[in-house]
């Protein structure tokens, strides 16, 4: 696949013309990364950012007993890179990012990005907005970490990521959140006798969407 092709795959780029694509694609490289490879380790350094362009990737830190905390999931169509700072050229890591899909990486250099948009103040808005989306990912884990009893935790990734609730094992769900198995049957059964969820053949539906957000709202948002 021509690497512009790759481009104007990440909504990030949308704004661009044909000319600056190809601009993008001249200080770029398109990698390609198999399930359950590592992409960077926590207190990595790069210089380059990087866009995730299909597949998907796990983002979690570890503790002083070696114990993994998931963070967050990235999706295609997204910024990986966690930038602290436009105005320097290194990138640093602060977590580690896992492959849990075959996935395929822009890796961008990020001086010569800087070089040749940011500082034409192009891309600045829609780089802005990324930022601030990650900030909003940021309260939502301190949340959830910090803030949600387990029922809240359980109905607020119902609410923002179903389809990863359905797509994972139970087991898995409850790692993620930090809470027991046990705890995460008791919830989902408090959920669907109070008619806010179904479970069909171990899938879950909303049923009652404001009943859901009822659950989480308000608490620590």
């Amino acid at each position: 696949m021509p690497i512009q092709e790759t481009i104007s795959k990440i909504s990030f780029f949308d704004s661009l013309d044909d000319e600056q694509k190809e601009m993008i694609a001249s200080i770029s490289t398109v990698i390609k990364y198999p399930k359950n490879s590592i992409l960077y380790y926590e207190s990595d350094v790069t210089k380059n950012i990087l866009f995730l362009v299909e597949g998907l990737i796990k983002i979690y830190k570890v503790d002083k007993f070696d114990n993994e905390i998931f963070l967050y999931h990235i999706y295609k169509n997204s910024m990986i890179s966690e930038l602290s700072s436009i105005k320097q050229n290194d990138i640093y890591c602060f977590s580690n990012a896992e492959f849990i899909e075959d996935s395929v990486v822009l890796s961008i250099d990020f001086e010569k990005f800087q070089e040749q948009f940011l500082s034409k103040n192009i891309l600045t808005m829609e780089l802005m907005e990324i930022l601030l989306d990650k900030t909003h990912q940021l309260q939502c884990i301190v949340n959830r970490e910090l803030v949600f009893d387990a029922t809240a935790k359980v109905a607020f990734m119902l609410n923002q990521d179903l389809d990863m609730f359905n797509k994972l094992k139970r087991q898995e769900v409850s790692f993620m959140l930090h809470i027991q198995p046990e705890t995460l049957s008791r919830v989902l059964k408090r959920l669907t006798r109070s008619g806010t969820i179904e479970v069909i053949n171990g899938e879950v539906g909303i049923t009652n969407k404001d009943a859901l957000v009822s659950v989480f709202k308000g608490v620590g948002l």
